[in-house]
């Protein structure tokens, strides 16, 4: 997030544009468009110093936008001494400095900010690695514009400049020779993590996966859920990598909660490919939990877009498995906001209203996961020893004992187990220790 030293340059004073296209995006309005563009800005602590939504009638190959609007932003950077100024689209390498040229100042397109936040945010090596790849093959494609080493105050990857920063030209030869050292790098990291999953599952727990529109409120619920201090901001992108905690369900039955990195619209393709791995976890999720903020003007739209995000990281089967939803925030709507809220989770399955701030709902939410998890469950018929003492208390506390009868020597039951624990009995009578 840029925290800073004494030395530390003041916030760039910016100025964000979102360029509206005609006929563009119908499902929201340039002026939601434009806040969440703010909202981004905003995230690595830039000083908005002016922001407007500029109608694009047609699409300028030199400029993106008509000669007119780029004159009159041009005095609007000089009246209000602009240092970056933020394009709410995709610029192309010519586009980017011509519009340098014409300003005076630097510029930036959606996917250079969202690399940025990014490259300031990810905390785990894997997520440096799959962050500072992504940003590499984005400067890639600039051909030869400039980026900067990682020895910087604010984190990040040099898109935005600065005073006092050493600016290296990077050509193509270099700049490849570091993608292949981070391909090979992120494979080891892949390894290990794949190792670790490994790991799980020898005491495999079912996993439940949150994901949604960033900001909608996954790491507030996942701290609500699980008493953990996982950072939670009114902030787009507060958290970018995976946290993942073990919870106990009101049945008894425990999980693995894992918080995933928010999604956005217009996900920059090169951040796709890089974060596919990031968000593998959910891949392996018994149940996936949607996040939705549904005090945000642009709900549906944002629903929407996780979809097709979800479906573009290859999970469309769990998509149309069919998502848990969580309908946040209803402690930020108005009366009759809230009421059409419950009424929506009440005629929806698997949709449940609550508030990760207040707790209200949450209830519903762990008993909608324990639901979910037990109709996956197996019918076991076991005979243990009466002896087996040890064996017979573990079913009891891992399954759902529905019948039970002894004679001099054996038990014999009838237990509900997930698929998991069925593994893990058969480990524990075959002289293994899976529990």
């Amino acid at each position: 997030m840029g925290e800073t030293g004494s030395t530390q340059a003041a916030p760039s004073r910016a100025m964000v544009i979102h360029p509206a296209f005609k006929g563009g995006d119908g499902s929201r309005l340039p002026e939601a468009r434009l806040a969440e563009a703010v909202g981004l800005a905003g995230a690595i602590d830039l000083d908005i110093v002016a922001a407007e939504a500029v109608n694009v009638a047609k699409v300028r190959p030199a400029t993106l936008m008509g000669k007119g609007a780029v004159e009159r932003l041009a005095e609007l950077v000089k009246e209000c001494e602009v240092d970056l100024a933020v394009v709410d689209g995709h610029l192309s390498p010519v586009q980017q400095r011509n519009l340098e040229k014409a300003w005076g100042c630097k510029v930036i397109d959606r996917t250079g900010l969202i690399l940025e936040i990014f490259g300031a945010r990810a905390r785990t090596r894997e997520g440096t690695l799959q962050v500072e790849l992504a940003a590499l093959s984005y400067q890639r494609s600039r051909l030869v514009r400039s980026w900067t080493h990682l020895e910087r105050q604010r984190g990040g990857f040099g898109f935005l400049g600065g005073p006092g920063e050493t600016q290296i030209e990077a050509d193509r030869r270099m700049i490849g020779e570091r993608i292949v050292k981070l391909e090979r790098e992120l494979e080891d990291v892949k390894r290990t993590r794949e190792l670790h999953r490994k790991a799980r599952r020898k005491v495999p727990y079912p996993i439940v996966a949150l994901v949604g529109y960033t900001n909608a409120g996954k790491s507030t619920l996942f701290n609500q859920l699980t008493r953990a201090e996982v950072m939670a901001k009114d902030m787009l992108f507060a958290t970018l990598d995976p946290t993942m905690r073990t919870l106990v369900l009101p049945s008894g039955r425990k999980i693995i909660l894992s918080d995933t990195v928010g999604f956005i619209s217009d996900l920059p393709h090169e951040l796709v490919a890089a974060f596919r791995a990031t968000l593998e976890e959910v891949l392996e999720a018994d149940v996936v939990v949607h996040v939705r903020d549904v005090s945000h003007p642009d709900t549906e739209a944002q629903a929407a877009d996780v979809d097709t995000v979800l479906r573009e990281l290859g999970l469309s089967e769990v998509v149309d498995r069919g998502l848990v939803e969580a309908l946040n925030k209803i402690d930020l709507l108005d009366e009759q906001g809230r009421e059409e809220v419950l009424n929506q989770a009440k005629r929806r399955d698997g949709a449940m209203a609550l508030s990760a701030v207040t707790g209200e709902g949450v209830d519903d939410l762990l008993a909608e996961l324990d639901r979910r998890l037990g109709a996956a469950r197996e019918t076991l018929d076991v005979a243990l020893p009466l002896s087996d003492g040890a064996s017979i208390a573990w079913l009891y506390s891992h399954g759902e004992v529905v019948a039970r009868r002894d004679d001099e020597a054996q038990a014999f039951m009838r237990v509900r187990l997930d698929p998991a624990d069925v593994k893990r009995f058969h480990q524990r009578k075959a002289g293994g220790r899976g529990a």
